[in-house]
């Protein structure tokens, strides 16, 4: 049983003719009359019979015909739906990023964004890299905006785009200041993860750093900085956030860190694809201060 021959059954159970079904569906009388005698071949039982000029539907026929209406008021109300579903679909991105770049990088690409996509639907998430990258896996998230060491790639099971390289920075109130400096200061970190990576350039330079605060909150870190209280190393797009005024950020040579976004392979053009790029334009590689 197909559709078209729903519509046909509906259409004569409506006008009583197969001329004015015709007409109405915008059909052929004979392409009406070769539907209409299908459906009977189908159901093996007559389903109309004339009277007069016109033909009228046996009781068969008018339960068929009862069944089509329902049938088709179904299947319409189920495209709107569907079509409403995939409009809602094309126009929702969902991101995770780090701190950093939900303050700097991901508000200017979305802003580029709203000209594309009026009715854009956002979820947002503030996600280390290791998580995020999971979080695409899952697919919990249309794109990651995620850093990674210079030597650490992403992973075949991704597609990953480098937006830039992001220079590292010692932060504290001394202008020209040096990691060997401050072999006996305090110093802050973020997680967990971040410790590894503070531990590893006072280890080059032959100490273990004393952590006396954790926190992954970047401007929390300055105000503890420029109090005195103590020394970290911060990424060029994290010193777009904060007050600079009583700090100094000193170049780390050979520190960097690639950014990167991160989707899954299956990710065509649409509105990820358009907000990689947005992030794209946004994202030239930082300079120090």
């Amino acid at each position: 049983m197909e559709i078209n021959q729903l519509r046909v059954i509906d259409a004569v159970a409506r006008t009583g003719s197969i001329t004015a079904a015709a007409e109405e569906l915008h059909y052929a009388q004979a392409s009406v009359s070769h539907h209409l005698g299908r459906l009977q071949e189908h159901i093996g039982s007559a389903l109309t019979t004339r009277r007069g000029r016109g033909i009228v539907l046996t009781p068969e026929g008018e339960l068929l015909a009862a069944r089509a209406r329902e049938i088709l008021r179904r299947l319409d109300e189920t495209e709107t739906e569907v079509t409403a579903l995939s409009r809602q679909l094309r126009s929702r991105l969902r991101i995770a990023a780090f701190q950093s770049a939900l303050l700097e990088l991901v508000p200017p690409a979305l802003q580029q964004l709203r000209a594309a996509y009026p009715d854009i639907a956002l979820e947002l998430r503030e996600s280390h890299p290791i998580d995020a990258l999971e979080l695409v896996r899952q697919n919990e998230v249309d794109v990651a905006l995620m850093h990674r060491p210079d030597d650490a790639s992403v992973g075949d099971e991704f597609t990953a785009v480098k937006l830039y390289e992001d220079p590292v920075y010692l932060l504290s109130m001394t202008p020209n200041d040096t990691v060997a400096n401050h072999r006996d200061s305090s110093w802050i970190a973020g997680c967990d993860r971040c410790q590894a990576g503070i531990e590893a350039v006072c280890l080059g330079e032959g100490f273990q750093p004393r952590i006396s605060l954790r926190t992954e909150d970047i401007n929390i870190q300055a105000s503890f900085v420029a109090a005195g209280l103590g020394v970290i190393t911060m990424p060029g797009t994290a010193l777009r956030s904060i007050d600079m005024r009583q700090l100094s950020a000193s170049p780390l040579p050979n520190q960097r860190r690639r950014v990167w976004a991160v989707t899954r392979p299956s990710v065509g053009p649409g509105i990820t694809h358009d907000f990689i790029q947005a992030v794209a334009k946004v994202s030239p590689p930082v300079s120090g201060r």
